[in-house]
């Protein structure tokens, strides 16, 4: 890789630029029972007689849909990865484009096995990663989301998957894991636009209830993650995947490493489901919306969502989600006395005086 395109951002192999947030995890599978004698609402990761031993293999989950202008140059970002351990599973929500000529294109030029393609119809997108996420066809070490219109840099997964094992309190595959960064902004040509937010507190459980630090496309997850993931409610009316992965990994004691370092190019044009919210026009935007109630309704839903995965949480979590579903009830006072006692903050200043109005106008 160029690494001069990355400014003051090198690329070093591990991680020394990342926050972390440990907490003891639940016991809700290990990946050595999960592969050999798994309960069934885990699903099933190899055999008894599989003689084939598995080492850092990663499921990409790749959802699209009519993404013939910019899909080409994300597989061939995918195809440069330094770490080869990996097999391509697109799910495509009805596209009426080219998507499935591209798609099953590559699947011949690849490998057998290399890329996998199933058909979906106008779940939409959080809907399309959710299926990937729960489809017990898909077993794999490490899963990563993928995004049709990004490119990737090609140290995107092993630089992921350094973090992961960087850290000793990953030594036990029982406990779940996931990375994130930030990523570079590239606009429809690939023209560098700037980077998302240097976040500088650490992730928690009560940062993820208000928002969600890093994109989808920047994750990658230990399969244990990938278990909590799919027991975790799988039916589940949620917001986006991406931030109830956030949610749930850090609700239920996993590990969270957010990286400082971009090593996924975001490309931003008009098709974006979700665009960059770096700049004023998209807080504009935000901060529009907060007054109109969708971030309330959004919160509703995560919470919802919640309900059967609180046996799940660490106590301090729990008790953390009591106080806050207690306080969004609650007249002002007591409301905003309540949100200070749960802990609950975003990210920044800004953010966190948002909040601070949200409370007082009911709206959290």
């Amino acid at each position: 890789m160029d690494t001069t395109r990355f400014g003051a951002f090198p690329a070093p192999r591990y991680c020394d630029d990342t926050m972390i947030l440990r907490s003891p995890a639940p016991a809700l599978c290990s990946i050595r029972a999960v592969r050999n004698d798994a309960p069934e609402m885990f699903g099933h990761y190899g055999s008894k007689d599989d003689a084939v031993q598995r080492d850092g293999v990663v499921a990409i989950m790749l959802g699209t849909y009519n993404g013939e202008r910019f899909l080409a140059e994300q597989l061939e970002s995918i195809s440069r990865q330094t770490h080869r351990q990996w097999v391509l599973w697109a799910s495509d929500d009805g596209s009426t484009d080219n998507t499935l000529d591209i798609l099953r294109s590559y699947q011949q030029r690849w490998p057998a096995g290399r890329l996998q393609i199933l058909l979906n119809d106008a779940l939409g997108a959080t809907r399309n990663f959710m299926s990937l996420v729960h489809n017990p066809d898909i077993q794999a070490d490490y899963y990563a989301y993928c995004d049709q219109d990004d490119i990737w840099e090609s140290d995107k997964l092993e630089r992921a998957l350094d973090c992961l094992r960087s850290h000793a309190e990953l030594g036990s595959p029982r406990t779940p894991a996931l990375y994130c960064s930030r990523t570079r902004y590239v606009d429809a040509r690939n023209h560098e636009l700037g980077f998302s937010q240097r976040f500088r507190r650490a992730p928690s459980f009560a940062n993820a209830l208000m928002q969600n630090i890093a994109g989808g496309n920047t994750m990658v997850f230990n399969h244990a993650a990938c278990c909590l993931l799919r027991n975790a409610c799988p039916g589940a009316s949620v917001v986006i995947h991406d931030w109830w992965t956030y949610i749930v990994i850090s609700g239920c004691g996993g590990t969270v490493i957010y990286d400082c370092y971009p090593s996924v190019r975001y490309r931003q044009h008009e098709d974006n489901v979700i665009g960059m919210n770096a700049n004023w026009p998209a807080r504009l935007v935000r901060i529009r919306k907060l007054f109109q109630g969708q971030f309330r309704q959004w919160n509703e839903q995560n919470l919802r969502a919640l309900e059967p995965v609180e046996p799940w949480l660490t106590p301090h979590n729990r008790d953390l989600l009591v106080v806050f579903r207690q306080a969004r009830q609650r007249w002002l006072l007591p409301r905003l006395v309540g949100l200070l006692r749960s802990g609950v903050y975003r990210q920044t200043l800004l953010g966190n005086l948002g909040l601070a109005v949200a409370g007082v106008f009911h709206k959290l």
